[in-house]
């Protein structure tokens, strides 16, 4: 570690540790693309308007298919979160204040996103195919309240730490404070995960559905993907001492 007037540059890094959750991360974004893809293939009634169309695209998927997608992105999404702390290690000895971010986080994308929004989001169409099995007038209306008791109150914890999150990695990225050359900001989740709703432009089938379905996944899959490939980059820059950190 080399110092220049109060500025601090660190090129020891451990990057092989870092490749580990990387790849380990980019494991779980597939292993949570599985299970969204279970669930989202198949195409909406178009004779049914608004939440009800969009609900009918799941009065068809079995129980078995609910159930693995469910426990497929209650493991794959908590992976995922634990191997954020890839991109944290890459921010820490460069800025404490958005590694500090990020990893606040990270605290809450553990917290909320597998067992808070995911998993009662499958209860949701759970109960909704079963509901309309039974009282096809009632299903909707109870499928709501259900997920405005169970589900919202978590969800918008969950957005605003995915908020936290992003920006943290953003800014990070984009101001220098890691190894990687600033424009690798765009290896961000909600880079990928735009890029995945462009798809709703096109025409409806099973196939996209069940892709945009996994949007979440794909933003976590074009992050790992994009850092993995840009290391050797990084590994360069990190050496050659080009990004600096804020002053102490």
């Amino acid at each position: 570690m080399d110092t220049y007037n109060d500025i601090v540059i660190k090129s020891d890094l451990d990057w092989s540790r870092i490749k580990k959750l990387m790849v380990i991360g980019l494991f779980a974004g597939c292993m949570v693309l599985v299970g969204d893809m279970l669930l989202g293939w198949g195409v909406h009634d178009t004779s049914v308007s608004g939440l009800e169309g969009f609900l009918s695209a799941y009065l068809e998927i079995s129980d078995s298919r609910i159930f693995w997608s469910a426990f497929l992105g209650f493991v794959g999404i908590s992976l995922e979160g634990l191997c954020f702390f890839a991109v944290y290690r890459l921010i820490v000895p460069y800025s404490k204040k958005y590694a500090h971010l990020y990893r606040t986080g990270i605290f809450g994308y553990l917290m909320f996103a597998a067992c808070g929004v995911h998993v009662p989001c499958l209860a949701c169409v759970y109960v909704y195919k079963h509901l309309h099995e039974v009282s096809p007038d009632q299903a909707l209306d109870l499928s709501l309240r259900f997920g405005l008791y169970f589900l919202l109150p978590a969800m918008i914890l969950f957005f605003i730490f995915w908020v936290i999150h992003s920006y943290a990695h953003i800014a990070a990225f984009a101001k220098g404070f890691t190894p990687y050359p600033r424009w690798c900001w765009i290896f961000c989740m909600p880079v990928g995960q735009a890029l995945t709703m462009l798809l709703k432009f096109l025409p409806e089938t099973a196939l996209r559905n069940a892709i945009t379905a996994a949007w979440l996944s794909i933003g976590n899959i074009w992050m790992m993907a994009g850092l993995l490939v840009m290391m050797g980059k990084a590994k360069t820059n990190c050496n050659g001492g080009n990004n600096h950190a804020e002053k102490r």
